[in-house]
């Protein structure tokens, strides 16, 4: 192709071209945060003073479960954030350490619990239900940041995105809910907690890819 040929034609090809803001993963995270702690201060509106001034002491469990839940969810963030901006050779190994760490509380609340049932004969599951539906509640606002920042960017892996993105939002999101949580008990926090993050990363899961097509 000689020169007076592809000067027009090169010219054609970036004449609809406009540029773009880059992305940036601080960006991204600081978008995270910030829908987190929006959150928090929803709730703090609708339910009052967190648990711990409400019943004036600080249980060792309900600062491991949310501390657990919380480095979670930063991690699974940044994964999910990184993503949006592939690279080669990328790897996200920090969400899975931190599954790994959170997955602590569900054995050590079915472990209780078969103790209990080893003791009494019964092993009635606690009434969580309402800690599950508000920690899937809370994880909107992040799940939607997460899902636009995204849709902005180009996962080379939409599933994958989409659990990371998932656990990230489920995690913050109980742990913005779980702040108001008046039950410190290991069934309680072990299972009820828990099941948000699961249910979220599922649901990112399946969903994410139809939502990231590009």
């Amino acid at each position: 192709m000689n020169r007076d040929t592809a000067s027009p034609l090169i010219e054609a090809m970036v004449a609809d071209c406009t540029p773009v803001r880059r992305m940036r993963a601080r960006t991204g995270m600081a978008l995270v945060l910030a829908a987190f702690v929006v959150t928090g201060l929803l709730l703090l509106l609708l339910a009052g003073p967190p648990a711990p001034i409400a019943v004036g002491r600080m249980p060792v469990l309900y600062l491991l479960t949310n501390g657990l839940l919380f480095l979670l969810g930063l991690a699974a963030a940044v994964s999910s954030v990184a993503m949006a901006s592939p690279r080669v050779g990328a790897r996200h190994e920090g969400t899975r350490w931190a599954v790994a760490m959170a997955g602590v509380l569900p054995i050590a609340a079915g472990i209780s619990l078969f103790g209990s049932w080893l003791e009494e004969g019964t092993a009635a599951l606690p009434e969580g239900l309402h800690c599950a539906v508000s920690g899937i509640v809370a994880s909107l606002l992040v799940g939607i940041v997460l899902t636009l920042w995204l849709r902005r960017g180009a996962p080379v892996s939409p599933r994958r995105a989409g659990l990371h993105a998932g656990i990230a939002a489920g995690a913050l999101g109980t742990v913005a809910a779980g702040l108001f949580c008046r039950e410190f008990t290991i069934e309680h926090l072990g299972i009820w907690h828990v099941v948000p993050v699961a249910l979220a990363g599922l649901l990112g899961w399946l969903a994410m890819p139809r939502l990231l097509r590009w």
